[in-house]
């Protein structure tokens, strides 16, 4: 049985009572992908892919976290082309659009669905190998290239897609990140720029009054504008 639409505080992260653990994928997903991903895994597995999830739920207080840190500097932050940047040398505003190049608003993650999560392949890998993924990693002579056109090849068949498989001038590409469709859809619908903005007024947030100030530009460039199945 499928479970209701997430309501605000499931969709902007401030609850889980739509996730569960999964301990056999180190996972915390949406009741409803848990099976797909399932499937996806023994798919992968039979062509020789050892697909493991590396980050999956994530909630408002972890998103606000990796922002904060960000945005103070104690946390790397990188250009669109994967450049150091020094945030405390930067004005607000553009602190604030170059931390959303690779990381999420909080309240407006993806990860906060448990519809998405991020992917390697451990069998193209010795052991112990920490993936860091980048692009490059995924592309060229990476180790995941294989993983990036399996998952082309086959992702839709198991209902899944990758938001951000293109540049949209938004959120930079993100090779590993996959979303199961049949829930994820509906919960970008239900994301509005009102939900949105009251999980951000009632927030500890750096740079909030900045933030609010451009939430319409923010929701449509790095929220709403990505890719479809």
């Amino acid at each position: 049985m499928q479970m209701p639409p997430l309501n605000s505080l499931e969709l902007t992260g401030r609850a889980a009572t739509h996730v569960q653990e999964v301990p056999d994928l180190g996972a915390r997903l949406h009741a409803d992908a848990i099976a797909a991903v399932h499937s996806l895994r023994e798919a992968s597995a039979a062509a020789g892919i050892d697909l493991v999830i590396v980050s999956s739920f994530r909630d408002f207080s972890r998103q606000a976290a990796i922002w904060n840190g960000k945005f103070r500097g104690v946390r790397p932050m990188l250009d669109r082309g994967g450049r150091a940047l020094d945030a405390v040398a930067l004005g607000e505003a553009e602190r604030v659009r170059s931390i959303l190049i690779w990381s999420a608003l909080p309240g407006a993650s993806r990860h906060h669905w448990g519809t998405d999560f991020d992917v390697y392949d451990r069998a193209a890998v010795p052991p112990g190998y920490r993936p860091e993924l980048t692009v490059a990693e995924f592309t060229g002579t990476g180790p995941f290239v294989r993983l990036n056109e399996w998952l082309g090849a086959n992702l839709g068949n198991h209902g899944f897609f990758r938001p951000y498989g293109t540049d949209r001038g938004g959120v930079h590409p993100e090779p590993w990140h996959l979303s199961y469709a049949p829930v994820s859809g509906h919960a970008l619908q239900a994301l509005t720029l009102e939900v949105l903005r009251e999980a951000i007024e009632s927030a500890d947030l750096e740079g909030q009054a900045h933030v609010l100030a451009q939430l319409p530009e923010i929701y449509e460039r790095y929220v709403v504008s990505v890719d479809t199945p």
